[in-house]
């Protein structure tokens, strides 16, 4: 497979993604709902499935379910119910599954996504949301030659959100994700943590000829830890079916687990439809009632959502799309950015550009470079909103603002009790400037004359030498300025 995919082919996906909710408990009893505590440490008879227990559901986890269910403008249904999905969990104690199935929570959502494919902005259906019980970890390192099972997650609430066969591409499946994720990352409704399992992503792909209608055979790729890996297993399955259609031979229904280290899939299992799980309405568990004040009061607790806060940012502050899409990309980017916006603005010297500048390029280029996120900055908000300001005032340049940017991140501090140790003061005094521009100018008399005889081009290397000459302090616009005055007067 090392040739890309010939033109008359495209390739039709859908996802299927599974985020744990962040509730404090798990979804049918009272277990602590929580990441990376001690193996098996967090198990009760209701999630050990013993004899004659019962569960009761989760009231958080149904709230959560209806936040997504609006944000993705899907429609709730006031009646649901619950359903067991039979088929041999090694992983899972009771043997079977508690999902909904033919009456889920939320039905007909969708998502608009920035298509990188064909350029323009694409609806992504969402054919449901469903909640269902998650199934503990099966893991096979650690005791040499042994298996062993971690039933700390059996029992965590998962929704499992269901995209139509709507997308066209592993670039416009990168996006969905992207956007998904940061949806329930603003509700607080799941981490979105792919690498520790929060986030999962099981990918539905298949191929047909361009212009046609009729569905291809698909394939399920598991064990999708990341977006990138996400769209590197689309890629190649993409190309793995173009080929075998190519050669006359048949794609087969199956699941096939992702090697992200090997860039490859490999068979797991035929692909199950819905009645090998023989599914029949949980005995245990009440249809779900939910009703329209419910949903109403839920609806009041949502924040402002990414698109409509990128909207706001291009309007309030002026941002372009892309600047206010990077900056909405999370709550606490966006939450910091204005942080430091109204800080600067609190000092007098407002530029919502600049604040969105140094928080996009200089802030987050430092944490990905440390690999940290946002919420781990070691810069506050007010701190980066006083550095602005200081440029803003001219008591420091773009350079020495970088340079009082990096103390910052490395020490802390206040930028101006920095400032004024470091002695980095702008020189803004224009005797002061002019002395130094006066000794450069005596001092290149070959540059001079050039720029007098109309090689313009030499006054940035001036420039160059009065920054240079003035250690990085004097004020570059003050610089320009006055270097041209006093060429002209040697003119």
């Amino acid at each position: 497979m090392k040739h890309p995919p010939p033109s008359r082919y495209e390739s039709v996906i859908g996802l299927e993604v599974h985020a744990q909710m962040r509730t404090r408990s798990k979804i049918f009893c009272g277990c602590p709902n929580q990441f990376g505590a001690v193996a098996n440490s967090q198990i009760c008879p209701v999630c050990a499935a013993f004899p004659g227990v019962l569960p009761v559901l989760n009231r958080e986890a149904v709230n959560m379910a209806i936040k997504t269910g609006l944000a993705i403008h899907g429609q709730l249904r006031l009646f649901s119910e619950f359903s067991r999905k039979n088929y041999f969990y090694p992983d899972l104690p009771a043997g079977y599954q508690i999902s909904q199935y033919e009456l889920p929570i939320v039905e007909q959502g969708h998502l608009m996504i920035d298509s990188p494919t064909d350029k323009t902005s694409k609806r992504i259906g969402i054919t449901r949301i469903h909640m269902e019980v998650d199934a503990g970890k099966s893991l096979h390192e650690g005791i040499l030659g042994a298996s062993w099972v971690d039933l700390n997650r059996t029992g965590t609430p998962l929704m499992e959100i269901v995209s139509e066969p709507d997308l066209r591409s592993s670039a416009e499946a990168g996006e969905y994700l992207k956007k998904l994720r940061a949806i329930v990352r603003y509700l607080e409704v799941c981490d979105g943590n792919m690498e520790e399992g929060s986030f999962r992503c099981d990918a539905n792909v298949s191929v047909r000829l361009r212009g046609t209608t009729t569905l291809g055979t698909r394939c399920e790729l598991k064990n999708l830890n990341s977006i990138r890996n996400v769209m590197r297993a689309i890629d190649y399955e993409v190309e793995r079916q173009i080929e075998l259609v190519e050669h006359g031979e048949q794609v087969v229904q199956e699941s096939r687990l992702w090697n992200a280290d090997l860039n490859s899939s490999r068979s797991m299992r035929g692909k199950e439809d819905a009645h090998d799980y023989r599914y029949f309405p949980e005995p245990d568990l009440p249809p779900l009632r939910i009703t329209p004040e419910r949903i109403e009061a839920v609806a009041q607790t949502m924040p402002e959502l990414p698109e409509a806060k990128s909207v706001r940012f291009q309007t309030q502050y002026q941002l372009s799309a892309y600047d206010a899409g990077v900056l909405t990309s999370s709550r606490e980017l966006a939450d910091y950015f204005e942080a430091v916006a109204q800080h600067t603005a609190d000092l007098g010297h407002p530029n919502p550009k600049a604040a969105a500048n140094w928080v996009t390029v200089e802030l987050c280029g430092r944490l990905n470079r440390d690999n940290r996120e946002i919420q781990h900055t070691p810069i506050p908000a007010h701190r980066l909103g006083q550095l602005l300001a200081m440029i803003q005032r001219g008591t420091l340049s773009g350079k020495m603002a970088k340079e009082i940017f990096e103390i910052l991140f490395t020490d802390g501090g206040d930028p101006e009790q920095i400032v004024r140790q470091q002695g980095l003061q702008q020189v803004t005094d224009q005797d002061a400037i002019v002395q130094v521009i006066e000794q450069v100018l005596d001092a290149h008399p070959e540059d001079v004359g050039l720029y007098l005889a109309g090689k313009t081009k030499v006054f940035g290397f001036l420039v160059g030498q009065i920054m240079k000459a003035s250690q990085g302090k004097a004020n570059p616009a003050l610089v320009n300025q006055l270097l041209q005055s006093q060429l002209l007067k040697r003119g």
